[in-house]
């Protein structure tokens, strides 16, 4: 990867957020709560589809990763969250978009691990920060109040949430905004790659399947990349081009990770109308590279969230 080859890049076409939001992983008491969402069938494989110079790419979504750590016994961690508290300190919209990103993906976390103590202070600070960049009732007063009252239900909370962020996508896209929703994507990203680094240090089950997903964001960190390229040494934007600077350095950590792709050929369920993919693909990560990424992960993070 070279700087050039990134500043000729162009944005092109909408940014979609949150389509692969909609997720279903956690199980609720339907009966102890009021007015039930609906809930929509769902598709954890999915990803955010991303348009880059007319090409597609795919951005995982943050939940896709909170459900890999919870599936792989790794237990709710409060500490690798980014407090509230600090939200007052985001003064800048640079700042705002990109944390909005990140309490999104924090609010993902809580309630994928059934944390509905924590899930409405993000959802809140998450609602100021649509508010302040002028996300037009994303986070209106129903949304808020369906939330409220359907605490305690994952699933519910789940679809309430999505509503939130897909109506700050349609927004962003209808209103041309693209450097605001590439940070937005950007600052969730970051941070559900630091949920995932940082609870590597931690003990649990299924350790080896969370650092094959840390190896396999090679290309999702160049499309993220991508997103960003097109405002590159904006004189606007001093702030972004040296996140992407930041973002560059730690993909060059990434090159070097072997991936090695093993086909197979895939099977047919003619009666089902089903085909299951049977390649599959590993991810050959040292101790020293799992170091570096997550330092520079975490210097990374560090710039959006302070």
């Amino acid at each position: 990867m070279n700087y050039k080859k990134f500043l000729n890049l162009a944005l092109v076409g909408a940014l979609v957020f949150t389509s692969s939001l909609i997720l279903t992983s956690c199980n609720g008491d339907k009966n102890k709560v009021e007015e039930q969402e609906e809930e929509e069938p769902v598709d954890a494989a999915k990803d955010n589809l991303v348009s880059v110079n007319g090409e597609l790419f795919s951005i995982p979504s943050p939940l896709q990763t909170s459900i890999l750590l919870k599936n792989s016994g790794a237990n709710y961690s409060k500490d690798i969250l980014n407090v509230t508290s600090k939200l007052p300190s985001y003064s800048t919209e640079y700042k705002k978009a990109l944390n909005l990103g990140v309490y999104g993906a924090d609010l993902g976390y809580v309630i994928i691990y059934g944390q509905t103590q924590d899930a409405l202070g993000y959802l809140n600070a998450a609602k100021r920060l649509a508010d302040d960049i002028n996300v037009s009732g994303a986070f209106d007063a129903n949304l808020m109040k369906r939330f409220e009252k359907n605490m305690g239900n994952n699933d519910s909370l789940l679809s309430i949430f999505t509503s939130g962020y897909r109506a700050t996508d349609s927004y962003l896209k209808n209103n041309d905004r693209n450097a605001v929703s590439g940070m937005v994507i950007t600052g969730g990203w970051v941070e559900s790659m630091y949920f995932t680094l940082n609870i590597l240090k931690k003990d649990f089950k299924d350790k080896k399947t969370v650092i094959q997903r840390v190896g396999e964001q090679r290309n999702t960190l160049d499309h993220v990349i991508k997103l960003l390229t097109p405002f590159y040494q904006n004189p606007d934007m001093t702030e972004l081009t040296e996140l992407t600077d930041a973002l560059l350095e730690l993909y060059h950590d990434f090159e070097d990770i072997e991936v090695v792709y093993t086909y197979k050929k895939p099977t047919t369920d003619v009666a089902n109308k089903i085909t299951t993919i049977n390649s599959t693909t590993e991810v050959k990560i040292t101790d020293e590279q799992l170091k570096n990424i997550t330092e520079k992960l975490n210097s990374i993070r560090e710039m959006i969230i302070n």
